[in-house]
């Protein structure tokens, strides 16, 4: 047992010799860090108590650092360094200890990484799912478009312009027929007077010699509308059979003007 405490003197004297090195070699940076704070509190004794600028922004975290180290060495100056004794056994635990630890923190790091593994295989099966079916879908499209590219039927220009001037000419030929109809309808129903009556004095017949039709009167009115929309009215002549007149007006058909009561004017009723 006294070989053993010999064999172990010399190593056990080395570490305290090594533990006191390292003691002075603190108390030396101690030493170090006082004589800095001292310059720093120097300088700030001689800049008093103005305002800070921006220009001496350093300043003023060097002084926070000032605080901050001043605080660290009390608590320094305060403990006082322990000393571990190099036993075999005590060794053996304190790595058993750290060995725990790391263990520990690794199983923790695992666990951690087990859970975002199956997470993260959830989210893939999910993407892959929706994946799946937007390819589907892709296939559907691409089948349904093949399909209305055969039924598509393609129309030339000359044939699509063909076509409209087939309608307009369609359109013109029953605009002149449905007017002509017109003519007919007012010619056969609205009369000038000379035609109904008969045995009239001669002086009469002159003077309705210059009357016109209903179907005239109604172009006379028509042409102004579209012709000058913005003064449609037509002054009321000795050519305009007051009968017809009144009818158009009673129906609705025209309007006599508000001011004016001479002159009149078809009712717009395209707008």
């Amino acid at each position: 047992m006294s070989l053993n405490q010999q064999d172990l003197d010399p190593d056990s004297t080395t570490d305290v010799e090594d533990v006191a090195d390292a003691e002075e070699e603190l108390v030396k940076k101690c030493e170090e860090m006082w004589k800095d704070m001292e310059e720093c509190q120097n300088k700030l004794s001689l800049t008093g108590t103005e305002t800070l600028t921006d220009s001496n922004a350093q300043l003023s975290l060097l002084i926070m650092q000032v605080k901050c180290l001043t605080a660290e060495l009390s608590q320094w100056q305060k403990e006082t360094p322990e000393m571990i004794p190099l036993n075999e056994e005590i060794l053996v635990t304190l790595g058993k200890e750290e060995f725990q630890k790391l263990r520990n923190d690794l199983e923790l790091v695992l666990s951690t990484i087990q859970s975002n593994n199956e997470k993260l295989k959830e989210d893939l099966e999910r993407e892959q799912k929706w994946l799946d079916e937007q390819q589907q879908i892709l296939e559907s499209l691409n089948v349904l478009q093949n399909e209305l590219k055969q039924q598509v039927v393609t129309f030339s220009e000359s044939r699509i312009f063909n076509e409209l001037k087939t309608k307009m000419r369609d359109i013109k030929e029953f605009k002149e027929k449905l007017l002509v109809t017109l003519g007919e309808f007012l010619e056969d129903h609205f009369p000038l007077p000379d035609r109904n009556v008969k045995k009239k004095k001669k002086n009469v017949q002159e003077s309705t010699a210059q009357l016109i039709t209903l179907h005239e009167m109604l172009e006379i009115l028509l042409n102004r509308l579209f012709g000058v929309p913005h003064d449609p009215y037509v002054k009321i002549s000795d050519s305009f059979w007051p009968p017809y007149i009144e009818l158009l007006l009673r129906n609705g058909i025209a309007l006599r003007h508000p001011e004016d009561p001479t002159r009149i004017r078809l009712e717009a009723f395209h707008q």
